[in-house]
């Protein structure tokens, strides 16, 4: 029987935010008009503390808007981490954080992106429990889906680490995802969250009317 993994916790928010206009990482979250507005927190922190409970550690893959982030992360108690060439794209930033949690001994990963609302304590424990179920069923991976879409946070092992590390920078998360799809356990959540994408300002108005 698998043991269980060692898993680190991988936040990608190194994009330079061009279609919302500033640094979706620090969008205030809860957003004005939804829950508390006066709490002080952002999409990264709120991020940082959803994840923090499931994993060993948070490490957040920062790019140019590093010294930005550096201030949420430590206040947070993550580790950065910082893609020297974010321009390359989102894969780039993936495999920078993987690198860095092979580099700090681990041999799982929980990934998700910044740009998106934290998913529910419930649906990180179901995740977390399918995953550990994964691996003796020789699985390399676990993807939620909700509503027939795929979302976030997916589960990697070493394994599928060393899939993503080998592919050339131009390659995307989901063409080595689909290259080993029978190495991949999708898990259905009650959890819209996991597909919410938060890029424009109408997108960030839209989540504060629903709050």
């Amino acid at each position: 029987m698998a043991r269980a993994p060692s898993i680190c916790a991988v936040i990608l928010a190194a994009g330079e935010s061009t279609r919302m206009g500033r640094d979706k990482a620090l969008l205030p979250w809860p957003p004005v008009g939804a829950g508390d507005p006066a709490s002080g927190g952002t999409f990264l922190s709120a991020g940082i503390r959803s994840l923090s409970p499931f994993s060993d550690m948070v490490i957040v893959v920062a790019g140019k808007n590093e010294a930005n982030l550096a201030p949420v992360v430590y206040a947070e108690g993550a580790f950065l981490v910082r893609n020297p060439e974010p321009e390359r794209g989102q894969f780039s930033s993936l495999q920078v954080g993987l690198q860095e949690v092979l580099n700090r001994g681990r041999d799982a990963a929980m990934v998700t992106l910044v740009d998106r609302p934290p998913v529910s304590p419930a649906t990180l424990q179901q995740l977390h429990d399918a995953f550990e179920s994964a691996l003796v069923a020789e699985k390399w991976a676990v993807v939620p889906e909700s509503g027939g879409r795929h979302g976030h946070p997916i589960l990697l092992d070493r394994e599928m680490m060393n899939a993503f590390m080998k592919a050339p920078p131009t390659a995307t998360a989901r063409e080595i995802e689909h290259q080993h799809e029978d190495r991949i356990q999708y898990v259905t959540v009650d959890d819209p969250g996991i597909r919410t994408n938060v890029d424009t300002p109408q997108d960030y108005a839209d989540l504060s009317s629903s709050g």
